[in-house]
């Protein structure tokens, strides 16, 4: 947990991804969170957290993750912006360009 919060405390904004390996929409938006990565270059992190290895993390009240993909966009330790399903990169791109400062 303190690694996490080290992770979205920054000043840059941190997109993460709550996934499971068994999950089908989940597998449908790596690729798509690879294109982000690719088009957004160092202006932004994306990390990938799998939900059934991080139960405590899950457990915790500030995110209550109930479906996979869950989407989640911090910056300064603070969430900007949370949505749970599948989203075009075109659209990920732009509500980052929206709630964060890149």
């Amino acid at each position: 947990m303190d690694k996490f919060n080290q992770l979205i405390s920054g000043n840059k904004p941190v997109l993460v991804d709550f996934f499971a390996t068994w999950c089908g929409p989940c597998q449908m938006l790596a690729p798509i969170l690879h294109e982000v990565k690719t088009d957004m270059g160092d202006k932004i992190t994306i990390i990938k957290i799998d939900v059934d290895k991080n139960q405590q993390l899950m457990a915790n009240p500030q995110f209550q993750v109930k479906g996979v993909p869950t989407l989640m966009l911090f910056q300064n330790g603070k969430m900007l912006w949370r949505q749970s399903g599948v989203l075009q990169k075109d659209d990920i791109i732009r509500t980052i360009n929206q709630h964060a400062k890149v």
